[in-house]
């Protein structure tokens, strides 16, 4: 909360996420043809995106921000918060980053911040402990505790989410690193762990002698986000206006599953699976574009087959 508290320093991250909100609201606004508005938020876009480009890369990551006088946060050079992983997550999901830093920011952020041996992704590493400046009151926590250098399990999503957006196969195994349920499967888990294992903890700690001790359970929105990664990212279904998208990250192990989709009155049973030909879709069994899928209200049971070539992750 200091970081520009003079009205000076800006977020990189969240020039990222601006990015997108500018967006969704240039089509929102085309669809209610305020064409004016729309040209707005593309034309603010646009800019943003390559400023965001000329200033925030670090040469291996995304910064961070930039304190009112200047100095960068989330830069290599810094000995507290050299790399923070919202920065990398939303560069990839804004879809600003062109595909030579989106991928090295991915690998920078995997490398240097998720902990495999403990079931976390940091939000940020190393942890604020005493060095200046002040970036405010994350520091009263302990360093490793919450977002601290702990895992802010909203970040940890943001961060799955992204590698999914890039067809990564590393996505499903971040989703089962950070799966609940998945640090409970033993006594032993469950003495570190100590939280419900059937919700999702706000933060898990990443300091000893309380690495992987889960916090604030029941009470996050990283619950809310937990459900879109797995319905939108890892298995693909967005709707999109009166249209249904499909673009599933699947594990290399699985052949495919079947989703039933209600839209008003109607039901969509479709089943996805692999197949040698990529993206053919078959609604009631007749050929048709494989995206979008329109959707309408009929009241009827709509049958859809969609096959993916065999090779997606």
């Amino acid at each position: 909360n200091r970081v520009g508290e003079l009205g000076k320093g800006e977020s990189v991250w969240l020039g990222f996420f601006l990015h997108d909100a500018l967006q969704k609201f240039s089509q929102l606004a085309q669809g209610q043809h305020d064409d004016g508005f729309a040209r707005e938020c593309d034309a603010a876009s646009v800019e943003l995106a390559a400023n965001l480009e000329r200033h925030g890369w670090d040469g291996e990551w995304y910064r961070r921000a930039w304190f009112d006088d200047g100095q960068p946060l989330g830069s290599a050079g810094n000995n507290e918060c050299a790399i923070d992983s919202i920065a990398q997550s939303w560069s990839v999901l804004s879809g600003v980053a062109p595909e030579d830093r989106a991928a090295q920011a991915m690998e920078s952020l995997d490398r240097h911040l998720v902990r495999r041996e403990h079931g976390l992704i940091q939000l940020l590493d190393p942890p604020f402990d005493e060095g200046k400046p002040d970036p405010g009151y994350i520091r009263g926590y302990v360093p490793g505790v919450r977002e601290n250098g702990g895992q802010y399990t909203h970040a940890a999503i943001w961060a799955t989410m992204a590698f999914a957006e890039r067809r990564d196969p590393r996505a499903w195994e971040l989703f089962n690193l950070i799966n609940p349920i998945n640090h409970a499967r033993s006594a032993a888990q469950v003495e570190i762990y100590k939280v419900e294992p059937y919700v999702v903890s706000a933060d898990v700690y990443a300091v000893a002698p309380h690495i992987g001790r889960g916090g604030w359970s029941w009470y996050t929105g990283s619950a809310g986000w937990m459900y879109r990664l797995i319905i939108e990212s890892l298995l693909g279904v967005r709707r999109v206006g009166a249209s249904l998208h499909l673009e599933p990250c699947l594990p290399a192990n699985w052949e495919g599953y079947d989703i039933d989709y209600r839209f008003g009155n109607s039901l969509y049973q479709i089943r996805i699976q692999r197949s040698a030909i990529d993206g053919d879709c078959y609604p009631d069994e007749s050929l048709a574009k494989p995206h979008p899928i329109p959707l309408v209200d009929d009241g009827n049971v709509h049958q859809l087959r969609v096959c993916l070539l065999g090779t997606h992750h």
